[in-house]
């Protein structure tokens, strides 16, 4: 690692089963109580066969690695706080059903020490390997005084 909390390279993977308590816990915090995450009956008669998760709850999974890789890069150094600036690029590319186990991996894909900032690309997979959800992230690391 360089003078910089990552580097180019670093990475974290977090895996997890969807289930049917997840999705209806969001949707009950959320408010998001759409067919597609809530009504069997309807979502049969669709291409998908079945309720899909909330596109979000998978964002937070996102969020989920992004917490690792701050975790895993801080120092002893208490001199900055690091934030998230947001995502961008995100991209649903596959459904997910409830029962997929879906795996989120994290890559520092470029960083910038002078702006204190890096972008990381994320990649989400089901348990066949297919492609469900794509984004990047930046992370900033914000001085505490």
């Amino acid at each position: 690692m360089s003078d910089f909390h990552v580097a180019v390279g670093d990475e974290v993977t977090f895996s997890k089963t969807v289930g049917e308590s997840d999705v209806y816990q969001f949707a009950g915090i959320t408010g998001d109580f759409a067919p597609v995450h809530v009504n069997d009956e309807y979502m049969k008669r669709s291409k998908y066969g079945g309720r899909i998760a909330h596109g979000v709850l998978i964002v937070g999974f996102m969020s989920t690695t992004s917490s690792m890789m701050i975790e895993n890069s801080l120092r002893e150094s208490t001199e900055e706080t690091p934030v998230s600036l947001g995502y961008d690029r995100i991209r649903f590319v596959g459904p997910v059903h409830i029962g997929d186990t879906v795996t989120v991996n994290y890559r520092i894909k470029e960083t910038d020490p002078e702006r204190r900032r890096s972008r990381s690309e994320i990649t989400v997979t089901n348990q066949r390997g297919e492609k469900v959800a794509v984004a990047e992230h930046l992370l900033k690391w914000v001085p505490n005084q």
